[in-house]
């Protein structure tokens, strides 16, 4: 199999594709990743109400931190990075918790930026920390994150982003502010993003296909600007370049927040585990052994490093996009020297104000009917993990803990507010209670089957 994978590529591992040839690659992995780069970071700062300045910097930061992530994970430094083609980006499973973390930053019913963002930045960091520990634990980490666990934790945060995906179909909190949540101009402006994503996502045409969310937004962006729902006034055309400044925002530490996040990234380093074990099988490299072993423990220490260098620099955490698989598949180009080339332009992106702040304008709803489809394929993913394990009755019953628990404190989150505020902060996130009874009842459950 490694041969004949091998066989099926025009530039393997350690090949150095001519210029014209690398440019071409890597702008066809940045046409897959882009927009998935930028929109956690608009949907966060939607959520919490953020500013145009505030929200452009957040986007500008996650495009340099992505291309510093990539390079990482390319070159490799010493221990740190898998030495493959993985292209790094910010991380969707996050969302719900740094969406509640943010919350902290309240104060008399008005944000404060500098404050929610410290919390977050505070969690982020600390949290890292897990998955830095699993790439040092690897075989003994899988014992206790089984393909079960991870795919019931992976459909949770489908399933709880579809929540925060509908809101931004709405309107967003904006919409909630002003009144206008759920119009028809937003339900419409959402329902024709979507449909056009799927339209172009059926289509023949690989590079449709493959920009299919990128079209379906530009599209969007296009009927919002004519209908007046987008309003490109709000662009600071002075500000030139932005300058990375680390803990710009301070960082502060909430344990419930940490603990939240760490469940996560425990269950992120499984999934970069399979990401990187399918790299390597498409690159014609081992998938087993001491050489696998190493780069697998490499590339999953490396997203918590990178993840850590993320909360330095006023991102959110980042992990290996399983969709440049694909591409390298599509391609026939899997030399990790591509990488650097993707990652000097992302590096690039971050540096100027004017994207950053333009992504911002992109309204809740456009971004809505993009991310709502976006959320539903994490459910779905989770749901394939699941199905690829056996379902006998101790997995059907891990699964109703996990799910029953998970999912009530999303639908009814009043459930906890009798509890103490640690209590609370812990087990609001359905991702977090649902991916404790996870492990906990695979762990300690046993069924003798007949």
């Amino acid at each position: 199999m490694e041969s004949e994978n091998h066989s099926q590529l025009v530039y393997g591992l350690e090949d150095r594709p001519p210029l014209r040839e690398s440019l071409i690659a890597a702008l066809q992995h940045l046409l897959a990743i882009v927009v998935a780069i930028i929109t956690p970071a608009l949907i966060i700062s939607s959520a919490l109400r953020f500013d145009v300045e505030t929200t452009g910097f957040l986007v500008s930061m996650s495009l340099f931190v992505s291309g510093l992530s990539t390079f990482v994970q390319c070159h490799r430094f010493g221990p740190i990075g898998a030495g493959l083609l993985c292209i790094q980006g910010t991380s969707f499973s996050f969302i719900n918790p740094i969406i509640a973390a943010g919350m902290l930053g309240m104060v008399n019913g008005k944000m404060d930026v500098s404050l929610g963002l410290s919390y977050i930045f505070g969690g982020c960091l600390v949290a890292s920390l897990v998955e830095m520990a699993v790439s040092r634990l690897l075989p003994y980490a899988r014992k206790v994150i089984t393909p079960l666990v991870a795919g019931i934790v992976v459909t949770l945060i489908g399933l709880c982003l579809i929540k925060v995906g509908i809101q931004a179909c709405g309107g967003g909190q904006a919409a909630v502010d002003n009144g206008t949540f759920g119009s028809l101009p937003n339900l419409g402006l959402a329902t024709l993003v979507l449909l056009s994503i799927v339209a172009f996502n059926r289509s023949t045409n690989k590079f449709l296909r493959m920009g299919s969310i990128a079209i379906g937004i530009v599209i969007g962006c296009t009927v919002a600007y004519f209908t007046g729902m987008m309003d490109l006034s709000g662009l600071n055309l002075s500000e030139h370049i932005n300058l990375p400044i680390p803990f710009k925002y301070g960082l502060r530490f909430d344990t419930g927040t940490i603990i939240a996040l760490g469940l996560i990234y425990l269950v992120t380093s499984v999934e970069a585990f399979g990401d990187i074990t399918a790299n390597s099988l498409i690159s014609g490299q081992p998938v087993e052994g001491k050489v696998f072993m190493k780069r697998a423990q490499g590339g999953i220490l490396a997203d918590g490093f990178n993840s850590f260098l993320a909360a330095v620099f006023n991102s959110f955490p980042n992990s290996i996009f399983a969709q440049n698989n694909g591409m390298i598949q599509l391609t026939g180009v899997a030399s990790r020297y591509v990488g650097y080339y993707i990652a000097a332009i992302l590096f690039l992106l971050g540096l100027f104000p004017i994207i950053g702040q333009g992504f911002s304008l992109i309204p809740s709803c456009v971004l809505g009917g993009a991310t709502l489809l976006m959320f539903g394929t994490v459910a779905a993913a989770g749901i394939r993990i699941i199905a690829s394990t056996p379902l006998n009755r101790k997995a059907i019953l891990v699964m109703a803990i996990s799910f029953s628990l998970g999912m009530s404190v999303e639908l009814v989150p009043g459930i906890l507010d009798k509890m103490p505020t640690v209590v609370h902060s812990i087990f609001a996130s359905g991702i977090t209670t649902g991916g404790i009874a996870a492990i906990l009842s695979n762990a300690f459950i046993r069924i003798k089957e007949n």
